[in-house]
C-alpha cells in the first residue's frame, strides 16, 4: 500500500435529506445496505416525524464523528398553541387548554427571553438514559420519569410566520439556531408555558447541522438511484472526510513525516505549524489527508490516522518519536 490515505472502500460524508416518517436508524441501515458496508455513523439523530439534514459518516469518516458532536444545529419549527402533549410533539396524546390563545406580541416577548443560555428539562419521551434505561421506555411503561435539567444555548429565535386564524389555537413558525443537545420539543413546550398557555411541536425540519446544510443534502431517492449498479455509485455523492473541519489548520508533511505519522509517531513538521490550533489536518506531499493530530508542545501527536506506512523502511524524521 502506498503512502497516503487508505483506499478501496467508501470513505466520506454523505449528507442526507431525511423525510418525515423513517427513523434515523432506518436511514443508516439503508445506507449500510446500499453502500455494502457496516461502517456508517451519524451526526445526531432526528425524530421520525422530523425531516432535514442527517449527516452520515462512511468508512474512515466514522472516525471524525466525534469532532462534529458539538456542532450547533438550525431548525425550522412549527409551534402549536392551545394544547399540551405527553411527548411535547404532535405524536403524543394532546390535552386542549381553555380560554383564548396568546397574542403575537406576547409570544415575541417570550421568545426574546429564551435566547441565550437557558435551563431546559428534556422531554420524558427521550432517549436519555436514567439508571441505564431509556427515558422513553420508562415513560411508555407508565413509570415516573424525572430527567435533570441541563443548560443549552439558543443562539437565535426568529419568527417566520404567525397564524391566528383560530385565536384559541394560534400557530407559530420559527427558525431556531441552538447548541447540540437542545430539544426543540421542550423549547415549544416552554414557550407555551412562558405565555401562560400550552404548546407542542407540530413539525420540525433541521436546516443545518454544523457546516452541513439542507440545500446541499441528498435525498434518499437520489441515493437509491445512484446505487442502482452498485455501491460505487455513491462516490460522487460523498464529501471528503475532513469536510466541515476547516477550523483545523492544514499542515504539509514530507514523505518521511507521513511514514512516521502512519506509525503513530509524534512529529515536528519541517514546514512548521500554527501555534494557535489545537487540532490539525496533516497532508502528504500530494495534499491527501493522512491524519488528524493535536498539538503537544512543539510536536504534533496523531489522533486519527488515515495513512498506512510504506512497505520500504524509512528512517524516522528528526523530531519524530
Amino acid at each position: 500500500m502506498p503512502r497516503g490515505a487508505r483506499g478501496g472502500g467508501l470513505d466520506g460524508i454523505l449528507v442526507v435529506a431525511k423525510s418525515a416518517g423513517p427513523t434515523s436508524h432506518d436511514i443508516v441501515a439503508l445506507v449500510r445496505r446500499l453502500a455494502a458496508t457496516k461502517r456508517v455513523g451519524h451526526g445526531g439523530t432526528l425524530d421520525p416525524f422530523a425531516s432535514g439534514v442527517l449527516p452520515l459518516f462512511l468508512g474512515g469518516a466514522t472516525r471524525v464523528v466525534e469532532y462534529h458532536l458539538g456542532d450547533s444545529k438550525t431548525y425550522r419549527a412549527t409551534v402549536c398553541f392551545g394544547a399540551s402533549s405527553t411527548t411535547d410533539d404532535l405524536e403524543g396524546e394532546l390535552t386542549p387548554t381553555d380560554g383564548p390563545g396568546p397574542s403575537r406580541e406576547a409570544v415575541e416577548s417570550a421568545m426574546a427571553g429564551l435566547v441565550g443560555v437557558i435551563v431546559q428539562r428534556p422531554p420524558a419521551y427521550s432517549a436519555i438514559k436514567i439508571g441505564g434505561r431509556r427515558a422513553y421506555a420508562m415513560a411508555r411503561a407508565g413509570e415516573a420519569v424525572v430527567i435533570p435539567e441541563r443548560e443549552v444555548t439558543i443562539h437565535a429565535l426568529d419568527l417566520v410566520t404567525w397564524d391566528d386564524a383560530d385565536p384559541a389555537r394560534p400557530i407559530l413558525v420559527i427558525d431556531v439556531e441552538c447548541s447540540a443537545g437542545t430539544y426543540v420539543r421542550a423549547l415549544a413546550r416552554d414557550l407555551g408555558a412562558a405565555v401562560g398557555d400550552a404548546a407542542y411541536l407540530g413539525a420540525l425540519t433541521r436546516t443545518a447541522s454544523g457546516p452541513f446544510r439542507l440545500e446541499d443534502a441528498v435525498s434518499v431517492e437520489s441515493i437509491r438511484s445512484a446505487t442502482t449498479d452498485g455501491p460505487d455509485g455513491l462516490r460522487p455523492l460523498l464529501r471528503p472526510i475532513d469536510d466541515g473541519l476547516e477550523a483545523f489548520p492544514d499542515v504539509p508533511l514530507t514523505a518521511a513525516e507521513v511514514d512516521a505519522v502512519a506509525r503513530g509517531q509524534f512529529v515536528t513538521p519541517s514546514a512548521g505549524f500554527p501555534a494557535s490550533g489545537e487540532h490539525y489536518r496533516l497532508r502528504d506531499p500530494e495534499g491527501t489527508l493522512v491524519a488528524i493530530a493535536e498539538r503537544r508542545g512543539t510536536r504534533l501527536a496523531p489522533e486519527k490516522v488515515f495513512a498506512t506506512p510504506s512497505t520500504a523502511a524509512t528512517p524516522a524524521p528528526s523530531g519524530a518519536r
